[in-house]
């Protein structure tokens, strides 16, 4: 059993938030991750703060902005872990992270460096499957999860994807970039259970998932719901009280019950 699956809690449904690290600050990012559990979290994504996210929409821009005038780093998120786990983070942390930071570092010092600090899996959204080989070499190598992401018009890769999948497999729920929605697509339910049909670990779905009534739905078709854009938006507007050690709880205690109001349909058992 890697890390991943030794730390992943028998919740019935995961939840999976995203947030940015060093947003609004890294010891900001340590309380929020930790405040993230507290709501049920199953699994943490830490996105690395980079200057041309191609997925990610005007939200998750803007706090890679604020992470990086801070000096938030590839190598700096890394070791924000072991910081996360010594506080009292038990549940797997997955580096979402663009490819160029990780070929900056080298693709073997970044996974030593990914083991050396107890990251459990990454994330690599803008590297096609067809050119990700040396790298899921490398994770399996390291016993680092590699999360695979699938899309509406993945079509006939979908099976080849779900078959070298670890972890779990990411599936978007809507094209574009990321950002809070109003709508999911119609064939969304389809799209996912189309997945499921031929994946054997979990599959979870993300993208613009900001409302419980949008969980409501998706937790009929997947095993996990992935909340990004509406979290860091949520932050965004906290920073000045989380920037402050003298009001960091009190919008600590906000992302906790707008958290909580998100993902209330999650049922969830215990560890």
């Amino acid at each position: 059993m890697n890390t991943f699956e030794a730390r992943l809690p028998k919740h019935e449904t995961l939840f999976i938030p995203f947030i940015t690290a060093g947003d609004p600050h890294e010891d900001a990012t340590v309380e929020i991750a930790l405040s993230l559990q507290k709501q049920g979290a199953s699994i943490l994504e830490l996105g690395v703060p980079y200057s041309d996210p191609l997925a990610d929409g005007p939200i998750i821009q803007e706090a890679s902005k604020r992470a990086l005038s801070g000096g938030m780093s590839i190598s700096k998120a890394i070791k924000l872990v072991p910081v996360m786990r010594k506080k009292g983070v038990k549940i797997p942390v997955i580096l979402f992270t663009y490819f160029n930071p990780v070929l900056q570092l080298g693709l073997e010092s970044f996974f030593a460096l990914m083991r050396e600090n107890e990251i459990d899996g990454v994330l690599i959204p803008d590297l096609p499957y067809e050119e990700s080989g040396r790298i899921r070499e490398l994770a399996a190598e390291n016993e680092v999860a590699y999360i695979s992401m699938v899309a509406p018009t993945s079509k006939e890769r979908i099976q080849k994807i779900a078959a070298d999948a670890t972890g779990f497999l990411y599936c978007v729920s809507s094209l574009g970039v990321t950002g809070v929605r109003s709508t999911l697509p119609a064939d969304i339910g389809t799209f996912l259970e189309d997945v499921k049909a031929v994946a054997s670990i979990p599959v979870a779905v993300g993208f613009g998932i900001s409302t419980s009534e949008q969980v409501e739905v998706l937790k009929e078709h997947s095993d996990g719901i992935v909340i990004g854009s509406a979290i860091v938006n949520k932050i965004g507007q906290l920073e000045q009280a989380l920037l402050n050690k003298d009001t960091r709880r009190d919008g600590l205690n906000q992302i906790e019950e707008y958290v909580a109001s998100i993902v209330s349909p999650i049922q969830k058992c215990e560890v």
